[in-house]
């Protein structure tokens, strides 16, 4: 599904990534580990081709992508239900699909919500319902469970763990629960890449 060969990314003359190989077939469930900065978004970011590598390859044959950003990125003139409507094909069309996904997690009563009432941790989770309303074969969590209360992170990691089912995952996380309750294979930033943990 996705390849990273040798991948080295820079900013201007600033390095993030060195020499990074993973791969993932379809179906792959893999977790991304390390500190702040060190390159976890920046593989999210290849994988979903919004910026090249300036060394090695990226090869994704993913049909239909979903991306979860680390920060919502909603759009501030649509409704919380307008905002995951408008990641899906079919225009109002796509009402139905988007409400049910905002009732999957647990948003139901905020449909006609704007982006400036909600609270950090009800915005992540409108985002995390458009990406899961795409239904992409490729699913791309940057750190998912970031600003919700403890009281959701178990309900919406299992909502994860269901939707990840025979797709091709790549998640980014500080949390090695979270890491291992979603992915098959961790691979951890240390020596300067991201390296296979041996047991999970």
């Amino acid at each position: 599904m996705i390849d990273f060969d040798g991948v080295g990314l820079s900013y201007g003359e600033k390095p993030v990534l060195a020499g990074v190989t993973l791969h993932a077939a379809p179906g792959d469930r893999v977790a991304l580990m390390g500190p702040s900065g060190c390159g976890k978004t920046s593989l999210l970011r290849l994988a979903a081709g919004l910026v090249r590598p300036t060394a090695g390859t990226v090869t994704c044959r993913a049909k239909r992508l979903s991306y979860a950003f680390q920060e919502p990125r909603l759009m501030p003139w649509l409704t919380a239900a307008e905002n995951v409507a408008a990641g899906l094909d079919g225009g109002a069309a796509a009402m139905p699909d988007a409400l049910r996904w905002l009732e999957a997690v647990g948003l139901a009563g905020a449909a006609d919500t704007m982006p400036r009432e909600l609270s950090g941790g009800m915005a992540q989770r409108v985002n995390l319902a458009r990406a899961l309303a795409r239904e992409g074969d490729l699913l791309l969590l940057d750190e998912p469970l970031k600003e919700l209360d403890k009281a959701l992170r178990e309900d919406i990691l299992s909502l994860l763990d269901r939707c990840a089912v025979g797709r091709t995952l790549l998640v980014t996380t500080h949390d090695a629960h979270v890491a291992r309750a979603l992915a098959e294979r961790v691979y951890t930033f240390r020596d300067g890449t991201f390296q296979l943990e041996q047991d999970i």
